[in-house]
């Protein structure tokens, strides 16, 4: 695992090209846009179901602590992880 993540540093880290000092955006913000991205959606899929097949039943899996806390921390986090990937200059 931890060779894994160097892995991933390295090469997150040799990640340039030559028209970088030009763009306002460098290919290391993309990367970082997408995971994101990836956060957000991640939260969105936690925060799905929850619902009643019988609209006559209450389904009390509605307020589970996944779809109240988790889910909206990591949505909030991917925005706020958004803001910083737009605005880090590399």
């Amino acid at each position: 695992m931890k060779k894994m993540i160097e892995n991933l540093r390295q090469r997150f880290n040799s990640a340039t090209n030559e028209h970088d000092a030009e763009m306002p955006l460098t290919i290391k913000n993309y990367i970082l846009l997408i995971a994101g991205f990836v956060v957000i959606v991640l939260g969105m899929v936690l925060m799905t179901g929850g619902g009643s097949e019988n609209p006559n039943e209450f389904n009390y899996d509605m307020f589970s602590w996944r779809r109240i806390t988790l889910a909206p921390l990591l949505i909030v986090g991917g925005f706020a992880f958004e803001i910083y990937a737009l605005l880090k200059k590399f």
